[in-house]
C-alpha cells in the first residue's frame, strides 16, 4: 500500500471494527490520504495485522483492542488515541454484527447484543470523542447504518433493522446538537457489499440471485464505501444529519 494523497494530512481518525471488511479498507484509505489512524477492533490480532500493513508506509497506525459495547473499553480507546496522537478529528463508527435469525426465534440476549454493538456502540464512541472535538471546534463523525435502516434488511433479522434505523435517528440528533461546534455527523447506508460478513451469510448462488436483481447487477465493493466515507470526512462542511445511500440502486427513495 502506497500513500496516494494528502486530503487528511494532520488529521487523526479512529475506525472501529477495522480488523476486516469495510473497516479495514476505510482505515487504509485514511492512511493513504495522509491521516493518522487508530485501527480499533474487538479482535486485537486482526487489528494489529491491519495496523502493521498500514505502517509499512510512511504513515503510522495504532492498533487498539476495544469492545464498543463496554464503556471502559471505549474510554480507554479514546484516551490512548489522544495520548498517542494528541487529538481526534475523525470517528468512523463501523463496528457491527449481523444475525439472520427470524423474529420469532430471536432471544432477548441476541436482541440485546445486536442493538448494543450496532447502536449503543455508535452512541458510546461518539459521546466519548465529543469533548475533544468540541474543544477543537472541528470534527467529522461518520456512522455506518445500512439500507436496512432505510427499509428492511436483506440478510439480517429484525434486531439488525431496528439497530440500523436507530443509528440514523442518533446521527440526526448528534448532528443537530453538534453543528454549532463545527462537528458534522452523517450516516452511510450501504446495500449488499462484498465483505466477509456477507460471504459468511450467503451461498454463491444466493449472491448471484441478489446481483441479478439490482439495477447495477453486482455487489458493492468496500473501496466504494470507503471513498464515500472519505468525502464525508473531508469535504462535508455543509452536509450534516444526512443519510447517504450506496446500494447499486437496490433501494431508491
Amino acid at each position: 500500500m502506497k500513500r496516494s494523497g494528502n486530503r487528511l494530512s494532520n488529521q487523526v481518525a479512529i475506525v472501529t471494527g477495522a480488523g476486516q471488511g469495510m473497516g479495514a479498507t476505510m482505515a487504509k484509505l485514511i492512511a493513504e490520504e495522509g491521516g493518522q489512524v487508530v485501527v480499533s477492533d474487538i479482535n486485537q490480532e486482526k487489528a494489529s495485522v491491519i495496523a502493521d500493513e498500514i505502517s509499512e508506509t510512511e504513515t503510522q497506525a495504532l492498533a487498539v483492542q476495544a469492545d464498543v459495547t463496554r464503556e471502559e473499553d471505549v474510554k480507554a480507546m479514546v484516551e490512548t488515541t489522544i495520548e498517542h496522537y494528541g487529538t481526534i478529528s475523525i470517528l468512523v463508527n463501523n463496528a457491527g454484527i449481523l444475525y439472520p435469525t427470524r423474529i420469532e426465534q430471536i432471544t432477548k440476549a441476541e436482541w440485546d447484543r445486536v442493538l448494543e454493538v450496532n447502536l449503543t456502540g455508535t452512541f458510546l464512541c461518539s459521546q466519548m470523542v465529543l469533548k475533544t472535538m468540541k474543544k477543537n471546534r472541528y470534527g467529522r463523525i461518520v456512522n455506518m447504518s445500512s439500507s436496512a435502516g432505510r427499509s428492511v434488511s436483506t440478510l439480517g433479522g429484525a434486531h439488525y433493522t431496528a439497530a440500523k434505523a436507530g443509528v440514523l435517528g442518533l446521527s440526526r440528533a448528534l448532528a443537530k446538537e453538534m453543528a454549532p461546534f463545527g462537528i458534522t455527523v452523517n450516516a452511510i447506508c450501504p446495500g449488499l457489499i462484498d465483505t466477509e460478513m456477507v460471504q459468511a451469510e450467503c451461498t454463491p448462488e444466493r449472491i448471484s440471485a441478489y446481483e441479478a436483481s439490482f439495477p447495477i447487477p453486482r455487489l458493492g465493493r468496500p473501496d466504494e464505501v470507503a471513498q464515500l466515507m472519505l468525502f464525508l470526512a473531508t469535504d462535508s462542511a455543509y452536509i450534516t444529519g444526512a443519510s447517504i445511500d450506496i446500494n447499486g440502486g437496490d433501494l431508491m427513495i
